[in-house]
């Protein structure tokens, strides 16, 4: 089975749920975020919505106001860089959604493989 990306953050949230992986993903981005000293802490329980609202505004204040732990962070999950020099960073809050997305999809390459090999 070949790793296709999935094409926005509902799709990857969806996909890891069919897969029965969602919970991974989520330990994934803990591990992650806490590797990078800006802990999060989301439960098992949570849904895909708070899941990607919580990274959103967790990446938009870190934007607004850490900008050196936001690279660390994007360093890393290893988010490739070429991906982040192609947003558009104009509006911080549709530029916050749209790394979310990749750090999300970066996690979720993480988890699938780990998981297939």
């Amino acid at each position: 089975m070949i790793y296709t990306p999935p094409e926005s953050t509902d799709l990857l949230l969806s996909q890891a749920q069919k897969e029965q992986l969602y919970i991974k993903l989520t330990e994934q981005v803990n591990k992650d975020f806490a590797l990078a000293n800006e802990p999060v802490d989301f439960q098992e329980g949570i849904t895909p919505f708070d899941l990607k609202m919580a990274v959103q505004d967790k990446i938009f204040r870190l934007i607004h106001h850490k900008f050196a732990e936001y690279l660390n962070l994007l360093y890393i999950i290893d988010v490739p860089e070429g991906e982040i020099k192609a947003l558009n960073g104009g509006d911080i809050a549709e530029l916050a959604e749209q790394v979310t997305f990749l750090i999300l999809k970066r996690e979720w390459q993480k988890v699938w493989f780990r998981n297939r090999y």
